[in-house]
């Protein structure tokens, strides 16, 4: 296996108040793993664990890459984004006065995203062709949804190996969650592109998931084989399904 990012009992809290308590995850190469919960209970925690942003209290992150298995825990953003890993954060945060054009190219700045800026571009103009067409506009000039494409093509400019989208939905209407959960499997079924996506919008997020993970009070309460347990489970009832 080329690619495996393997999450084991991680632990995190700010001061004295508690984040995540034994956390375990896994994502396998060409995966996309959904990261289930509600507001408040750990999920943009652990992505910030997984991109150095926080420092877990216990447990250990690895990923393994090409058969070298790679410690994150101590690493700094930077680094972890040298490896490969990208995230697109929750409320986008582009810079507003910045073009579309520039706010991308501020995403390919890794050394194996500088060798193949023209290629990663084409690719992101490719992948969301309205900003092929908005490259010379002023990201905060822009919608909700077409900010949320310039902040994934952003993390598509670093050439990631494994993508983190963290809250993707947020602030979008139904019909662009659609839109943008569609084009994230869109990257995963024509790409092959690995993604753990954070996401409380479970009737979208399972329409491009394999499997999935349901983090209540930050400690995993389910983890499914496949949609099908998700969609099955008692506890995913109660907290999408209105059981």
């Amino acid at each position: 296996m080329a690619l495996e990012l393997k999450v084991e009992k991680v632990s995190a809290a700010y001061g004295a108040v508690r984040a995540l308590e034994g956390v375990s995850i896994s994502v396998a190469e060409g995966e996309v793993v959904a990261l289930l919960g509600t507001n408040g209970n750990g999920k943009s925690t652990l992505m910030k664990c997984l991109t150095g942003l926080v420092r877990p209290s216990a447990g250990t992150i690895k990923l393994s890459l090409d058969g070298q298995t790679i410690d994150l825990v101590g690493r700094g953003p930077q680094d972890i984004v040298d490896l490969g890993v990208a995230m697109v954060s929750e409320g986008r945060r582009l810079f507003p006065r910045l073009t579309v054009e520039e706010n991308l190219m501020l995403g390919a700045y890794r050394p194996a995203a500088r060798a193949a800026i023209a290629k990663n571009l084409d690719f992101c103009f490719e992948t969301f062709p309205v900003l092929k067409e908005r490259r010379k506009q002023l990201a905060g000039s822009m919608s909700g949804g077409q900010q949320q494409m310039v902040a994934i093509a952003r993390a598509l400019m670093s050439a990631p190996r494994l993508l983190l989208v963290d809250e993707p939905s947020v602030g979008l209407s139904p019909l662009l969650v659609s839109q943008t959960i569609e084009k994230i499997g869109e990257l995963n079924r024509k790409h092959g592109m690995t993604v753990l996506m954070a996401e409380q919008n479970f009737h979208q997020t399972i329409k491009i998931a394999h499997r999935g993970y349901v983090l209540v009070h930050g400690e995993i309460a389910f983890e499914s084989r496949d949609v099908a347990e998700l969609e099955n489970n008692d506890l995913v009832k109660n907290l999408y399904l209105g059981a």
